[in-house]
């Protein structure tokens, strides 16, 4: 038995649009964008010099703000706001009935509002403050932000937290707009979105290791 739903005070076929768009949302800028931001701060790997590179790449982009607001900020709000909304009106009941796609759903909801504080956090910290106070960003000043224990185990948390939630969320999606519809395709979907898991927690964990290491 799945996770029971009260009856949301949306029409279905809002609710129908919007959960699609939910999805979306998480899938193509959210997703493509988490990738892309993982790959560059694995450069810190390679040394501070690579990752500063990037970093002056990424920020001399023509219209940043632009595309920050358009296919970050504004998906990212939407993505939130509504999976929160759909995490009040949803019922969860792993603790009664543990079957993985029971527990898989209690985590999507619980890691979706980890990461929502996690991303709010790192957004600020280490892009809107040094804006205002006119800090330049690179591999020092990131170091030195992740020097101290408890932000370090912080930034883990969040980085296995968004990693969990956007690998989960890919079979989740496929399986909403009717991509995997058997048992068979679905536990494929599942597998192949386990390792992508821990592609990206790998490549997040050793980036944020390498910072300060």
């Amino acid at each position: 038995m799945l996770q029971t739903n009260t009856v949301a005070p949306l029409s279905n076929s809002r609710r129908f649009v919007l959960t699609r768009l939910h999805s979306l949302a998480g899938l193509i800028p959210l997703g493509l964008f988490l990738i892309q931001h993982l790959m560059g701060n694995a450069l810190a790997i390679l040394g501070s010099e690579k990752y500063d590179e990037h970093i002056q790449f990424m920020l001399n982009l023509p219209f940043l703000l632009l595309l920050e607001i358009g296919f970050i900020a504004i998906p990212l709000l939407f993505h939130a706001i509504y999976g929160i909304y759909l995490s009040f009106i949803s019922k969860p009941n792993a603790h009664v009935y543990k079957y993985k796609r029971n527990i898989s759903f209690l985590l999507q909801r619980v890691t979706g509002i980890i990461t929502f504080i996690f991303v709010i956090y790192h957004v600020w910290a280490l892009r809107i403050s040094p804006v205002i106070s006119g800090n330049e960003i690179n591999h020092q000043v990131v170091g030195e932000h992740l020097a101290n224990p408890v932000m370090m185990i912080f930034y883990m948390a969040g980085v296995l937290s968004t990693t969990y939630h956007f690998t989960n969320g890919i079979s989740t999606a496929l399986i909403t707009w009717g991509l995997t519809i058997g048992p068979s395709s679905q536990k494929t979907v599942r597998n192949l979105c386990f390792g992508l898991f821990i592609i990206l927690t790998v490549l997040g964990l050793g980036s944020l290791i390498s910072f300060v290491s």
